[in-house]
């Protein structure tokens, strides 16, 4: 256990990625009336009765001291299909709403179009909370759509919620539905699930690599160099979150990251060859039910769907 004052903060982030939460866009109006926004995923729940929620923002961001002081502000719960929405507000720099649909809400608040739910909010209290300021909102309006997923950030990617499968060992478990033991969607769920529970204690026990240093150099070619924004998309990690991890792995001496490229160093194509095997074995266990012609045709088959090529 570490105490406060041996705490590193990119590991501290780390411990704090164990906890996964939704994604939202956080929008309002300036002084002028032009529309503002910026990506968190600190929103929560305070009361039911009334009705209020809260989020926080960096004191050191530029929209800090416009929401400090707007009267009105709502909140964008993201779906699925809204990461690159997420990754617009999240950056700096650049007009945020630019192509972006949306209507006015209370206050003429801006209400981003395709999410899955939107609380509209009229400014409770604003508090102080070290380096971010807490801001509570009294939920005016509010609407959602139960057909969207919604965006999920854990670890410091991208992930979307799904329903447990409650897979305990490799044995299998029906679920007394003779739809459902057929179904695709939940066979892939628990397949998916089954191979997870297994691979990732095997990638950090072998290489001490996490998920998301694993789905970024297993990506990098070792002859080539791969475009920061690229890999951003590729790995499904947001640009900051991103960077922090490069700077990690560089420090490590398994990448080169300079002038928006990624490259595999000499040290890391070697890592990367380990971690190939150590995927590749716990793959041949996994498959080892199949034939060879029954396992190229499930690949063949899972391609042809996903549009993999």
């Amino acid at each position: 256990m570490k105490k406060n004052a041996e705490f590193d903060v990119r590991d501290f982030r780390n411990a704090l990625g164990h906890f996964p939460t939704g994604v939202t866009v956080i929008t309002t109006l300036d002084d002028d009336g032009d529309p503002i926004g910026c990506t968190a995923s600190s929103f929560n729940s305070v009361s039911m009765d009334p009705a209020l929620i809260l989020w926080s923002v960096d004191k050191n961001a530029y929209s800090a001291e416009i929401f400090e002081n707007a009267e009105y502000f709502a909140v964008n719960v993201l779906s699925e299909s809204q990461v690159a929405t997420s990754n617009r507000f999240a950056g700096r720099g650049e007009d945020k709403f630019k192509d972006v649909s949306y209507i006015a809400g209370t206050g003429g608040v801006p209400l981003l179009e395709g999410c899955g739910a939107q609380f509209e909010c009229k400014t409770w209290n604003v508090y102080e909370g070290g380096d971010h300021l807490i801001i509570v909102g009294e939920v005016i309006s509010y609407s959602h759509n139960q057909s969207k997923t919604p965006l999920v950030f854990s670890r410091g990617s991208y992930s979307i919620a799904s329903q447990h499968p409650n897979l305990d060992s490799y044995s299998s478990v029906s679920t007394g539905s003779e739809f459902l033991n057929d179904f695709l969607l939940y066979q892939l769920n628990s397949t998916i699930s089954l191979y997870r529970k297994e691979l990732y204690p095997a990638l950090i026990e072998g290489c001490n690599v996490t998920p998301e240093d694993w789905r970024i150099l297993t990506l990098l070619d070792k002859s080539l160099s791969l475009p920061f924004v690229d890999l951003s998309k590729l790995v499904m990690q947001p640009i900051e979150e991103l960077k922090q991890s490069l700077e990690m792995l560089s420090e490590a001496g398994v990448v080169k990251y300079s002038n928006d490229t990624v490259t595999l160093t000499t040290k890391g194509g070697a890592l990367q060859s380990k971690l190939v095997t150590i995927a590749k074995h716990h793959e041949k266990g996994l498959l080892s039910k199949l034939s060879e012609d029954e396992i190229r045709t499930l690949k063949n088959g899972l391609k042809s769907i996903s549009g993999i090529e």
